[in-house]
């Protein structure tokens, strides 16, 4: 896991001065929360152990991922003529640029 640490000079909150802090990217961060030997933990491992079930289960069957997007979508407010409109360019994108 260390290895996967690297510092980056952040501003703090308390007195506005950069200092090098120990980040991690989003796979770290999840590795992380994986090894950490706690029931406090947990919660967080469930939640893993859920988003990856969910991506898989889209691997197999993609029209999951479709209405996973457009339930995000409603969810942030967005109309449903935005929604199909928004679909159609992902896809008008993917003909355009597939290799």
């Amino acid at each position: 896991m260390y290895e996967k640490i690297v510092q980056l000079k952040l501003t703090s909150p308390k007195d506005g001065k950069k200092y090098m802090t120990d980040v991690l990217d989003t796979e770290g961060i999840f590795r992380l929360i994986e090894s950490v030997p706690s029931h406090k933990a947990e919660p967080f491992k469930m939640w893993l152990a859920s988003l990856g079930k969910e991506r898989i289960d889209e691997v197999f069957d993609p029209e999951k991922a479709i209405h996973r997007a457009i339930e995000y979508y409603k969810n942030h407010g967005y109309p449903l003529e935005w929604i199909e409109r928004r679909l159609k360019a992902i896809l008008d994108r993917n003909k355009l640029t597939k290799v």
